[in-house]
């Protein structure tokens, strides 16, 4: 369930980063804070069960690559194989490193 939650966090990263770009209106607006705060609640539930340096650079690695890919598809960004390349190494890495963690989160109250 905690890669679920990175997932969603991901997910949700797109919609407020548009929303950072292109918001004009409050409604506009608020509904990009909205999104920010579900994606720091998805952030902060996957920290609960996988260690929070894994869950950042699973989040912000696959939320820049899609972010990238929206750009490209939804506001006319040009596209690069070159960009097609780095944004596949991106999502490498992102792989790697979560086949690669298996280590438990610290429980609550451990330091």
């Amino acid at each position: 369930m905690a890669w679920l939650y990175v997932f969603f966090a991901a997910v949700v990263e797109v919609f407020w980063v548009v929303g950072l770009t292109h918001s004009d209106s409050i409604l506009e607006w608020s509904g990009t804070a909205v999104a920010i705060i579900f994606s720091f609640y998805f952030i902060i539930r996957a920290c609960e069960q996988i260690p929070s340096g894994t869950v950042y650079a699973v989040f912000t690695g696959s939320g820049a690559a899609a972010i990238v890919v929206v750009d490209m598809l939804v506001f006319g960004e040009p596209f690069s194989p070159v960009k097609l390349f780095f944004i596949a190494l991106i999502l490498v890495g992102v792989v790697g490193i979560k086949l690669t963690d298996s280590a438990p989160a610290p429980e609550r109250g451990e330091h």
